[in-house]
């Protein structure tokens, strides 16, 4: 069988959730028995969102192989249970690098460097990349921004010559679009669906199935009217209603018999039914909590949901896990002090300091993991949360006072936290910290031994600051212990107070392999001792 090639575009309205349909669609083929993979094609004129501030973009999602991506990466994962790479996730800044670095290095000589059909042929080369790896029966591409945005015009070209040169049977388009309900009318509104399609028609791209985001179901006779007036067969236009969780969306599409669709379109015959038992599982597990816990999420980006997604999905495959509905509690850590710490963090069952960069609000995590401490209460530290649960110690037990990350405060006489030795001479922000997987040894008897099961484990890194191991043997003595590090470097990627009910901080990024299917062990691990906190 040839790859075969799906196309996702939106319309009408942005955040509609094609990554999510996108990833839905896939896992219905995966669980047919396909081997599928999401590719993410963003219009913005980075190279990555390595550099975007939460607030912009939403969390920075990173991969094995070290490619800082867009957070839909995520949800393709999460969906499929296999692991993405740089090549799935591409930027109109990636192409334009590309395009200008093979004009300098005269590529092109004698040629004029154009839109098409210079860019467009870098577009639709990334897009055909994973395909001819021959390790994929099907590649969903997402193209990221709406129909109609300049950014994405190129993009959109890309898919029309693609239409063109593939088999008919090898590539398809899906598009997304929003059908929204006034309320004074109370009816249901299909103009903006059939303005959005005609735009996308007069680029050249014919979609072949319409998914309609609603609040409503859509009857018969808008789907028929929807068809008619956007020239799709009948039947090729379904609805894709708001439903109470992401992890629903693959059954509901499988109820309007998406992948059917497509299978049909692809010429894909023989299809076993979809072996879904253990996504089922879990959802039953999660529509039906036999517990309630509350956790509070100590960040600097509270304000934005996005800038945590992978922790808060990671909460929800835990509380599953643990027959559970986890309250996840967002608090702001710059409004955290001395004053309302017990008000605010008082009722919780577990205290988790979350990651991030810069000096804002790292005062505010101190404090939080100094009440999680002296309380009794799990703590759990990512990143910098890990890296202020040092500092903490080192300053209210060993009893350096001014102990600090030398991000935060260069010239303090106790460097706990330091940069690390390769980024010194570092002066590019862009693709240069610590990114990627690498193996972290685990102590025997530990708990985060016991926690994997496992001595060696590999997870994700995004840093560029690190344990001061000049401090360790002082750290502890007092009882704060390295209980995992990287067994070429000996970096301290794990700290843990064995006296503490559970007290663990790691410099990596669990977050980032936790699956529905798969918990991760660690957040599954939290989830379990805030809740015997509680009781």
């Amino acid at each position: 069988m040839n790859t075969k090639y799906i196309f996702v575009t939106g319309g009408v309205a942005s955040s509609l959730g094609k990554g999510i349909i996108a990833a839905s669609l896939a896992k219905l083929l995966q669980a047919r028995g396909l081997r599928v993979t999401i590719q993410k094609f963003d219009p913005y004129l980075n190279i990555d969102p390595g550099t975007l501030n939460p607030y912009e973009h939403g969390e920075c999602y990173v991969t094995d192989d070290g490619a800082e991506t867009d957070l839909d990466l995520g949800h393709y994962e999460r969906f499929l249970g296999v692991s993405t790479s740089k090549a799935n996730n591409v930027t109109t800044g990636k192409i334009y690098n590309t395009v200008i670095t093979k004009e300098r290095e005269g590529a092109y000589l004698g040629k004029t460097v154009q839109i098409i059909p210079h860019i467009t042929d870098e577009i639709k080369r990334r897009m055909l990349l994973l395909g001819k790896s021959g390790k994929f029966d099907i590649i969903i591409t997402e193209i990221g921004g709406t129909v109609g945005d300049m950014e994405s015009q190129p993009f959109v070209e890309a898919v029309r010559q693609l239409q063109w040169e593939l088999p008919e049977e090898d590539c398809m388009t899906i598009h997304l679009t929003l059908v929204p309900f006034l309320s004074a009318a109370k009816e249901l509104k299909t103009k903006p669906t059939q303005h959005s399609v005609q735009l996308l028609q007069q680029s050249g791209v014919h979609p072949d199935i319409i998914v309609c985001r609603t609040e409503h179901p859509l009857g018969a006779d808008i789907r028929r009217k929807v068809a008619q007036f956007c020239n799709v067969k009948p039947g090729h236009v379904i609805q894709s209603m708001d439903e109470n969780s992401i992890y629903k969306v693959p059954l509901r599409m499988q109820e309007e018999k998406l992948d059917e669709l497509v299978a049909k379109h692809l010429h894909i015959e023989n299809l076993p039914e979809p072996e879904l038992s253990s996504w089922i599982e879990f959802i039953n597990k999660l529509e039906n909590p036999k517990k309630e816990v509350d956790i509070a999420l100590v960040g600097k980006y509270v304000e934005l949901q996005d800038a945590y997604k992978s922790i808060l999905e990671s909460f929800v495959h835990a509380g599953a896990a643990n027959e559970c509905k986890v309250h996840v509690h967002t608090i702001s850590s710059e409004k955290l002090s001395e004053q309302n710490i017990a008000e605010k963090l008082g009722g919780m069952s577990g205290i988790l300091v979350a990651p991030g960069f810069g000096v804002r609000g790292l005062e505010g995590k101190i404090l939080a993991v100094k009440y999680a401490r002296e309380q009794g209460i799990p703590f759990f530290g990512i990143c910098l949360g890990m890296q202020m649960c040092v500092v903490e110690f080192a300053r209210n037990v060993l009893g350096y006072s001014t102990a600090a990350s030398s991000e935060e405060d260069p010239k303090t006489d106790f460097p706990v936290i330091d940069l690390m030795e390769d980024q010194k001479s570092t002066t590019i922000k862009g693709g240069t910290m610590r990114l990627g997987a690498y193996e972290c040894k685990l102590e025997k008897g530990s708990l985060i031994h016991s926690i994997y099961g496992s001595e060696i484990i590999s997870e994700r890194h995004r840093h560029r600051y690190e344990f001061n191991s000049s401090y360790l043997p002082e750290f502890e003595k007092a009882g704060l212990v390295a209980t995992g590090r990287n067994p070429q470097t000996g970096l301290v990627e794990v700290v843990e107070l064995p006296s503490h009910p559970f007290f663990v901080g790691v410099q990596f990024h669990p977050e980032f392999k936790s699956t529905p299917e798969h918990p991760q062990p660690i957040f599954k691990a939290f989830v379990a001792a805030a809740l015997k906190h509680k009781q």
